[in-house]
C-alpha cells in the first residue's frame, strides 16, 4: 500500500484560474504537507507563473493547458519514488471522467470534486483504479458540515417516509442536480424502502413542478440563482411535524480543509473512495 502520510505530497491541480481551483492552489501553496507542483486550466494564461495572476504565494510553477503532457512529465519526475502525486480535479463535468481515468494510467491518485460523473462512469473508474492500484477520491461535496447533514439524514431516514431534497447554487453550475445532492440521495436510500407514496392522483400543469424523481420515491429540486453559493435542505415530514435539516456554504474556504484531507488521506488506498466521509470518519 502506498502512503503519502508524512511526506510533502507533490500536488498538480486541474482548473487552477476557476473559483474551486484558485481557493485550491492557494490552501496547497500554505500547507506544509503539500508542493504544488502544477496547474493546468484552459486559458490564455498558458505560461504565466500561477503565483503572478492569481496574487497568491509565490512559486515557481507556470499554468500549462496541456492536460496529457503534465500528467506524463510529473508521472516520469516521480516514478522512483514510493508515493503517489495527486491531482485536484475542479473542471467540467464534460471532461472529469477522461481527466480522472487518465491521472489513474499515469499513476496519479485524483481528488476529484467536479460533479457531473455518472454512476457508470464511477463504477467504470473504481474497476481502472483497482487494476492499477491507484487510489482515487469521488467526493461530491468537501464540507465537513455537509457530511454531517448527510450523516443525520441518512439516519433520520428510518423514522421517516415522506422525504424531499432541495439544492440551490450559483447559476453557473453546468449540472443538476448538484452531485452532493444525488449522494445525501443516496445515502438516505441506503434505508430500503419507497418513500413520498402518493395519497391523491397527482397532475403537474407545469412539467418538473414537483422536481426530478427517484426510482425510490425522493425527490429532488434544484434552484440556480445569482447570489447563491451552495445550500441544500432536506425536508422530512410526518404527521403533525416536519423535520427540516439545513447547510449552507457561503465562502468557498470551507471546503478546503476538506480537500487538504483528501489529499493526504488518498495515498493510503489503492482503490476508489466515494465520499469524503470514507475518508475523515
Amino acid at each position: 500500500m502506498n502512503n503519502n502520510s508524512g511526506k510533502t505530497i507533490p500536488v498538480l491541480v486541474s482548473g487552477a484560474l476557476g473559483r474551486m481551483g484558485s481557493e485550491v492552489v492557494n490552501s496547497v501553496l500554505h500547507s506544509p504537507n503539500c508542493d504544488l507542483v502544477a496547474a493546468i486550466d484552459i486559458t490564455d494564461n498558458n505560461g504565466a507563473n500561477i503565483s503572478e495572476i492569481l496574487k497568491v504565494k509565490e512559486c515557481d510553477v507556470f499554468v500549462s493547458n496541456d492536460f496529457e503532457g503534465t500528467l506524463c512529465s510529473i508521472s516520469q519526475e516521480y516514478r522512483n519514488e514510493n508515493f503517489k502525486p495527486v491531482l485536484v480535479d475542479f473542471t467540467h463535468p464534460d471532461s472529469v471522467y477522461e481527466n480522472t481515468r487518465s491521472a489513474i494510467a499515469y499513476g496519479i491518485s485524483p481528488v476529484v470534486g467536479t460533479t457531473g460523473l455518472t454512476p457508470t462512469q464511477i463504477k467504470e473508474l473504481a474497476i481502472f483504479a483497482q487494476k492499477a492500484s491507484v487510489g482515487c477520491a469521488i467526493i461530491p461535496n468537501f464540507s465537513v458540515g455537509m457530511v454531517l447533514l448527510q450523516q443525520a439524514a441518512s439516519v433520520a431516514a428510518k423514522f421517516y417516509d415522506n422525504i424531499e431534497l432541495i439544492e440551490m447554487h450559483h447559476n453557473q453550475k453546468a449540472d443538476s442536480p448538484s452531485g452532493t445532492c444525488i449522494k445525501t440521495a443516496e445515502m438516505i436510500e441506503e434505508y430500503p424502502k419507497k418513500f413520498n407514496e402518493s395519497l391523491v392522483k397527482e397532475s403537474e400543469s407545469l412539467k418538473g413542478a414537483r422536481g426530478g424523481l427517484r426510482d425510490s420515491g425522493l425527490n429532488i429540486h434544484s434552484v440556480r440563482l445569482p447570489g447563491l453559493l451552495a445550500h441544500q435542505l432536506v425536508i422530512m415530514g410526518s404527521p403533525g411535524e416536519t423535520y427540516t435539516i439545513k447547510h449552507d456554504t457561503i465562502d468557498r474556504k470551507a471546503y478546503m480543509p476538506g480537500v487538504l484531507q483528501a489529499i493526504q488521506k488518498i495515498g493510503n488506498y489503492e482503490s476508489l473512495v466515494y465520499g469524503l466521509e470514507k475518508l475523515i470518519f
